[in-house]
This record gives C-alpha cells, structure tokens and sequence, in this order.
C-alpha cells in the first residue's frame, strides 16, 4: 500500500508538477514570460465577455426578453 502511495506522489511531484517548477524558476529570469499563461487567460476571458456582450445586445435589440414587471415572479 505505501509504495502505491509513494507511486502517486513521484507522479505528482516529478511528472505533473514540473512545468510548474520550470515556471517558477524562469521568473527570476524574465517575469512576463513566466507570467505568459495568465496573459493568456486573462485574453481569452476578455474576448468571452465582449463574445457575451454582443449576444446580450443583440437578444435586447430583437426584443425577445419579456420585460413586464410580472415577467418573474422574483420582480414582483
């Protein structure tokens, strides 16, 4: 049992868990680089919300939203 739990943290630590060490020890070298994956994710939220913000402007120009006060029963 214990070599199968011992098997499970090499996996983690050695294998999984390395790019991470490799980004780590790249900021003492160059921060942006290292900070390039949250770059990443923070653009590609970006683009999401205005994807969002089209789709929302586009279902208020049509119309299509019931906006009666007693449309929901949580306005009323």
């Amino acid at each position: 049992m214990k070599d199968l739990f011992e098997g499970i943290e090499d996996l983690f630590v050695n294998v999984l868990f390395a790019p991470f060490d490799y980004i780590r020890e790249m900021e003492l070298e160059s921060w942006f680089l290292a900070n390039a994956l949250n770059f990443l994710f923070v653009i590609v939220g970006f683009l999401a919300f205005l994807y969002w913000m089209k789709q929302l402007k586009s279902y208020n120009d049509n119309n299509e939203e019931n906006r009666d006060p007693k449309a929901h029963s949580f306005l009323g």
